[in-house]
């Protein structure tokens, strides 16, 4: 068995032994990655296992994420709604809490692997992000940052800012990058910043990358026209989001796309290419006809 093959082993076999209804789940979600895939993987679990964390941590991670999840969509079966619908209802139980940041992170970077739809995603990142384009790259709320790491690896961008309000978040993402490519690092500014009053002096950036930060925000058309004033006409711009999904720091609610595109046209840009992911188990008519979450990816430009 490879290094790799068993840093994966490793984790499949301690999330199991915390709940063994995931096994068959975890060894499909496995199975369905290409070997470029699988490498990412375990590269991300040796990142972490030498940033002094251990497998329990991370499966301990892992299990934070699942277990949120799950009781923050019973409260949406029953109720309709999202628990928390302002930014000051999660932000010292989430953003500011360091301890549970690097849980949430640490769990949330792994679903990108295990969970299909959050692999669809990453995948649908790795295929549409442009490989020759140079210039600026910016990221708003890098996360953990993987995405922020795959447009260092697989971009020609001279540079890389990532703003992001968590001050755990910066220090994640700064960790990964040092750790997997040190020559870069002074191409790399990551900034503890609220977006919506970061005055940058280098606009307008030729790619911007906002994941996962609309369902975040109380007012997510001031984001989405923040970035459109940032981009210029050639700029890259990649954004996505959810649908009907809850999650513990998830303030609002999108009911179906179309009000996520209204807002994309309000802002001053335009849909040149989407995805829509469904629940695992589930076809994107069906999650649009019964209000299930669904994932959503867009392609953003300028129109002429």
């Amino acid at each position: 068995m490879s290094d790799a093959d068993e840093r994966i082993q490793s984790l499949h076999d301690e999330i199991v032994s915390k709940n063994e209804k995931h096994r068959q789940f975890l060894e499909t979600a496995f199975a369905r990655l290409s070997d470029e895939e699988r490498q990412e993987l375990a590269e991300y679990i040796g990142f972490c296992l030498a940033d002094g964390l251990d497998i329990q941590t991370l499966a301990k991670s892992y299990g934070v994420i699942v277990e949120d999840t799950l009781r923050e969509q019973l409260y949406f079966l029953r109720h309709k709604e999202y628990r928390h619908t302002s930014f000051a209802d999660v932000a010292d139980s989430v953003y500011f809490d360091d301890a549970y940041m690097r849980h949430y992170m640490y769990g949330l970077a792994l679903t990108a692997f295990i969970w299909p739809n959050h692999l669809d995603m990453h995948r649908f990142f790795v295929r549409c992000l442009p490989r020759n384009q140079g210039g600026s790259y910016l990221e708003i709320g890098p996360g953990h940052g993987a995405n922020f790491l795959a447009a260092i690896r697989l971009g020609s961008y001279d540079t890389f800012t990532g703003v992001d309000i968590s001050p755990t978040s910066i220090d994640l993402t700064r960790r990964l990058v040092t750790r997997a490519v040190p020559d870069r690092m002074d191409d790399v500014a990551l900034l503890q910043e609220d977006f919506l009053n970061w005055q940058p002096d280098n606009a307008p950036f030729d790619a911007i990358v906002m994941g996962e930060v609309l369902e975040h925000v109380e007012q997510p058309g001031d984001f989405l026209a923040q970035i459109a004033a940032l981009g210029g006409p050639d700029s890259y711009i990649h954004v996505t989001t959810c649908i009907n999904a809850p999650a513990i720091d998830h303030i609002y609610l999108f009911r179906d796309s179309s009000e996520i595109e209204e807002l994309i046209t309000a802002s001053g840009l335009q849909v040149a290419e989407r995805y829509l992911g469904p629940h695992v188990g589930n076809t994107v008519e069906k999650c649009i006809k019964h209000g299930l979450p669904m994932n959503v990816a867009y392609v953003l430009e300028k129109p002429a």
